[in-house]
């Protein structure tokens, strides 16, 4: 490590406690782990369709579980196993998930790209490119109608801003002045292509101001400043019912899916970028400033694997859904669509 990089490490770091890094660690840790162990359940044909992993962007995640108080929501894209484990989602019901179980978070018909928890403020991961932002927006409508108090957290990709949607739930946001707050998780790359050939303007916050909004824009660095920005963003919304647009400038360290090699990208961009990975800042931290043994760190480690493995193997053993499960929330049951063919009217099985 050279001098100017540690002295930007202890910059960076100063006023946090031991504890509090050792937790920041922990929960990043969590989440890398559980995403290395889901692509080599995928490797192995454990995992069926899409799987975009959340590697590099951990600090994100946990930063936002600390910024959020209880009853808050969290909207998510397809990449949103991250927020799952940091939100405290079983891990066990995760990876369950991940292979189609009936033990999953919805009962293994989401998979990967539909995780949802509400209990613990998922709210959903969505498919469908830059179509949850008014879904998003309606959650934040439902707090402000109801006076319930809670803020809505809605994350996207770059690569989603340019879509019709994006602009009309914001539009709508802006206009209604919901308590939401709009993050974009800018890894550098819409799918495969580069910011610079979907963006005329590099800076995604620029758009503020054309809806009403605040507006914030920084590297992820670490958990801490990180946690501070967006809670800030967080009592915006909660006090002043004053959206916010926040531009989280990261990176992800696999392809967009693990379809994708990302022969794209060369190798010294990669080594770049890991200078600066939350994960490894954070554990040269702990090294370098608060002289954490060798050993602990490790012991660390090994018990997050082990929770990891055990997560995966109990996904492994776990039964797949009855055939009927499919049918499972699809249509409210109601005076024609009750148990009984006797209540439907004619002609309709």
């Amino acid at each position: 490590m050279d001098a100017a990089y540690e002295a930007k490490l202890r910059a960076d770091y100063d006023g946090q406690s031991r504890e509090d890094v050792l937790r920041d660690y922990r929960e990043m840790l969590r989440i890398r782990r559980f995403e290395e162990a889901a692509a080599r359940a995928y490797t192995r044909g454990k995992i069926s369709g899409f799987l975009h992993l959340y590697i590099g962007q951990e600090a994100i995640a946990v930063a936002t579980k600390q910024a959020m108080e209880p009853g808050d929501r969290v909207v998510s894209t397809y990449r949103t196993h991250g927020f799952a484990v940091a939100l405290g989602s079983d891990t066990k019901a995760c990876a369950a998930e991940l292979f189609g179980k009936a033990a999953g978070l919805v009962g293994g018909v989401g998979g990967s790209m539909h995780f949802f928890d509400k209990e613990r403020g998922l709210w959903g991961g969505y498919a469908i490119v830059g179509n949850h932002i008014p879904v998003a927006a309606g959650h934040a409508f439902a707090s402000q109608y109801t006076g319930d108090g809670r803020v809505t957290l809605c994350f996207m990709g770059d690569g989603a801003v340019g879509i019709g949607p994006v602009h009309e739930g914001m539009t709508m946001a802006g206009i209604m002045k919901l308590p939401i707050v709009f993050v974009v998780e800018n890894n550098q790359y819409s799918m495969g292509t580069p910011l610079k050939r979907t963006l005329p303007v590099e800076d995604i916050t620029s758009r503020a101001a054309g809806y009403g909004f605040a507006s914030d824009r920084f590297h992820v660095t670490s958990v801490q400043e990180t946690r501070r920005r967006l809670g800030e963003a967080i009592e915006r919304a909660r006090k002043d019912g004053k959206p916010t647009l926040i531009e989280l400038i990261t990176y992800r360290f696999r392809g967009h899916s693990m379809s994708d090699p990302a022969k794209y990208r060369q190798k010294e961009e990669v080594d770049r970028w890991r200078l600066n990975d939350p994960l490894e800042r954070a554990l040269m931290a702990l090294k370098t400033i608060y002289q954490v043994p060798e050993q602990e760190l490790d012991a660390i480690d090994e018990a997050i694997v082990a929770e990891m493995d055990a997560a995966y193997e109990f996904a492994d053993k776990a039964p797949a859904p009855a055939p009927e499960a499919r049918f499972d929330n699809v249509m409210a049951e109601g005076p024609y669509y009750g148990d009984s063919a006797t209540t439907r009217p004619a002609g309709v099985e």
